[in-house]
């Protein structure tokens, strides 16, 4: 019921008043020719006689006599008052209704405007709910925008989650939003041709913007990075989980360190106090190119509290960690996920304090190196 009632609403003003319009005219046309063939004025009379009467005026210097007459003068005027109100209110109805939606993006843009940083993401399909996901489980701020209503009736707005029903294709919003404040667009519609759109509409005025694409088709993947998007991801190879990870890649930091297992939990707490997430924990077995990697994705303390316990109370896992940290020489690297790399100065700063720290986004290969010399040891 209530999507029908949207609907109707929406339709309300263009449809109905183009209608009530029309029949105002009909109107007025029967009015003319009934003036002139059934009340025998000029044409100049009729016209004035049908004004008058359909607007319930009455000047009283055309009165009608015959039955036939009467009748005519009672259906005009029931008529045009009837049609006249119905007119009125529909416009009335529709400017109140324009009014309130301005009001209510109005609120929106200076909600936006209070927000130090945001992800936008354009389009909430199956795709732009996984990175939605993502981005809310990280406690980040998140624009959406998508012109389809139902699409995000069941989302509700917060602080840090902004619903726009807007086209994404208006080169006055994407390119506003856009702007420094903007950590990444995200552009999850299943179009690749509004896509394309999109992308070259933010980089006439964001040059430094960071844009991730989805690409429906595969072959549309170099049209997509030619329009100015910074990374492609077609969900046939990778699913929106990714596109959150090279969007945030201004963002990531992989560090390879080395220290013991005490030390794991006050690594944490840096980490956390730092405001960052542990994405995940590889681990370098000696020789071996390709990590072991453990997916964490938590930034509470409390998690890394309860871990803590857990291993107190339970001598088999206690053991199991503490042999994988000597197959690895207590080598293993950390990506995580900040705001900026201000915060990630200040992290490194920190964790210097705590542990040895053998590179900053070192490749697989490099770090299969120092795993090789620690066996040749």
């Amino acid at each position: 019921m209530r999507k029908i009632t949207l609907r109707l609403l929406k339709e309300l003003p263009e449809k109905y008043i183009t209608s009530g319009l029309i029949l105002i005219i009909i109107l007025f046309i029967y009015g003319i020719l009934g003036s002139y063939f059934i009340m025998d004025l000029s044409f100049v009379d009729s016209v004035y006689y049908s004004v008058i009467t359909m607007a319930t005026v009455g000047y009283g210097d055309y009165i009608p006599t015959t039955g036939i007459q009467k009748v005519f003068a009672t259906t005009l005027a029931l008529s045009g008052v009837a049609l006249l109100a119905y007119v009125f209110n529909v416009m009335l109805t529709s400017f109140q209704e324009r009014m309130i939606l301005f009001s209510r993006g109005a609120r929106k843009m200076k909600v936006i405007e209070k927000m130090d940083d945001y992800y936008i993401i354009c389009g909430y399909g199956r795709v732009g709910k996984v990175v939605l996901d993502e981005l809310q489980r990280r406690n980040q701020n998140v624009i959406l925008i998508d012109k389809n209503e139902e699409a995000v009736e069941d989302l509700e707005e917060t602080d840090s989650l902004i619903i726009l029903h807007k086209d994404a294709t208006d080169n006055d919003l994407i390119s506003k939003l856009a702007g420094k404040k903007c950590r990444s667009v995200i552009l999850c519609t299943g179009d690749d041709v509004i896509n394309i759109f999109i992308s070259l509409t933010i980089r006439e005025t964001n040059p430094n913007a960071w844009i991730v694409s989805r690409a429906s088709k595969l072959e549309n993947v170099s049209r997509l990075k030619k329009a100015g998007a910074n990374k492609v991801v077609s969900p046939e190879v990778i699913g929106g989980q990714d596109l959150y990870f090279e969007s945030a890649r201004p963002h990531l930091l992989n560090i390879t360190v080395r220290h013991e297992l005490d030390e794991i939990f006050d690594e944490f707490e840096i980490i956390s106090k730092h405001g960052c997430t542990l994405e995940n924990i590889q681990y370098h077995l000696p020789g071996i190119e390709t990590p072991l990697v453990r997916e964490i994705k938590k930034n509470d303390l409390t998690d890394a509290k309860e871990f803590k316990n857990y291993l107190k109370t339970h001598d088999d896992k206690m053991e199991s960690i503490k042999n994988l940290y000597k197959i690895v020489n207590n080598i293993h690297s950390h990506v995580i996920s900040g705001p900026d790399a201000e915060t990630f100065d200040k992290l490194l700063e920190d964790l210097e304090k705590n542990e040895e720290i053998l590179g900053i986004n070192l490749t697989n290969k490099e770090i299969s190196e120092i795993t090789r010399k620690e066996i040749e040891k």
